[in-house]
């Protein structure tokens, strides 16, 4: 058994998510409970947080709360799109990592977060090793886009898919009331990746979802959506429900927003800043059909709908949290905590496995090929049964006055050496 005693620090990084606090609280309470941990902290806004000398002291926060944290949306520490740079371009935040390391004899590290994130940790997890000082990395997965590599699914997809599917199944209800053709357009999340677009499947699968889907698996062409959609409208009597994700791209690689604006803002991480794809959409099938058209972005509430948070998630990304301070006070480093699916007499569980974050940093998961209809425009039973076991349980904060009660952190920051 690793001897090592020290501090334990956790980042949370990427877009928030319902869960994500779930890992963190998995993560607080079960450092608190370490022997070989002697303080906890929490990074105010992630890696760049760290680099400030900015955390929180977890040992004042009140158990109470930090439980409640497994039904708090959004990165309850703050959260951060910060990409270290290449150790061999400049190594000078990595010596700052270190300086501020040694200075809190801190030598367990947590990063919570997808891709860029991962990479995060692996960079740092190396540069600590190279250096000689002795510090355990683990990497706890978040991201609705459910495309990091390795894991059989991502904490925080689950409760975001099963906010599309049901969102999507009250649009449909709302479209159809009147007598009157309307085409809606609704825009989903989704980079490179459609998982979180495949989603709206399930609201098919249900009876009520979309007439045709699109994915960014798939190049997109503007006259074959034309077509689709000129088709649905005439044999449903003018009614066209679109889901579509954001990140879909023309044979050429252009997003949907660039054939109105040549360039899209990047964030820190150098990804095009995406939305309007709806919007673009809707005003050209307006121009091209001469019908009613309503465009429709999920944007940041597909993110964080904790009442519609799937139990399965909640309790998934809270185990991760935990198993990774198990395996860092182990000795385990260098590592990401990720599920592989075991299906038994029908009935879905959850192994929790270990993956090397050199595998799993900068790489992408995307939807498989086989799993998206002939036509482009739909998703095969592959996909309903991957997805439906991931959704189920409910699991909301509790209510006062009728309102969700979250967690509220003191927030103490750590005064500085």
């Amino acid at each position: 058994m690793n001897k090592l005693k020290g501090a334990a620090i956790l980042g949370q990084s990427g877009g928030p998510t319902s869960v994500i606090n779930a890992s963190a609280a998995g993560v607080f309470l079960q450092a608190l409970k370490e022997e070989n941990i002697t303080r906890v902290y929490g990074a105010a806004h992630g890696i760049r947080g760290i680099l400030n000398e900015e955390f929180y002291d977890i040992n004042q926060e009140d158990v109470k709360e930090l439980e409640l944290l497994k039904t708090t949306p959004s990165s309850s520490i703050g959260s951060v799109r910060y990409k270290l740079k290449p150790l061999e371009e400049d190594d000078s935040e990595y010596r700052r990592l270190l300086e501020v390391f040694k200075k809190y004899n801190i030598r367990y590290f947590f990063y919570n977060g997808g891709n860029d994130s991962m990479d995060t940790c692996n960079k740092v997890s190396k540069f600590f090793k190279d250096s000689g000082y002795e510090c355990y990395c683990m990497g706890v997965p978040k991201t609705i886009d459910n495309d990091l590599d390795l894991t059989d699914h991502c904490p925080g997809y689950a409760s975001a898919a099963k906010y599309v599917a049901t969102s999507i199944m009250e649009i449909k209800q709302d479209a159809n009331v009147y007598d009157t053709p309307m085409v809606t357009i609704v825009e989903i999340m989704g980079r490179n990746a459609g998982w979180l677009t495949a989603a709206s499947a399930l609201a098919s699968y249900k009876g009520n979802g979309p007439d045709l889907i699109y994915l960014p698996e798939v190049p997109f062409s503007l006259d074959k959506f034309y077509a689709d959609v000129d088709r649905v409208y005439k044999e449903n009597h003018g009614k066209v429900l679109v889901a579509v994700s954001e990140g879909v791209k023309t044979a050429d690689g252009k997003y949907i927003p660039e054939l109105l604006a040549s360039n899209l803002a990047k964030d820190s991480f150098g990804h095009a800043q995406l939305g309007g794809t709806a919007s673009v959409l809707a005003q050209k099938v307006k121009e091209k059909l001469n019908v009613k058209v309503r465009a429709i972005e999920f944007s940041l509430l597909q993110r964080c709908a904790q009442h519609l948070a799937s139990k399965v998630d909640i309790e998934e990304a809270f185990e991760a949290g935990k198993i990774a301070v198990k395996e860092a006070c182990k000795g385990t480093t260098d590592k990401m905590v990720g599920f592989k699916r075991h299906m038994e007499n029908g009935k879905y569980k959850c192994e929790y496995v270990l993956f090397d974050l050199a595998l799993v940093a900068n790489t992408e998961k995307k939807v498989p090929l086989n799993w998206i209809t002939p036509d482009h425009t739909g998703l095969t039973m592959d996909y309903i049964n991957y997805a439906l076991p991931l959704i189920q349980g409910d699991l909301k904060a509790p209510l006062e006055d009728g309102l969700p009660r979250f967690a509220k952190l003191k927030k103490v920051f750590v005064e500085k050496l």
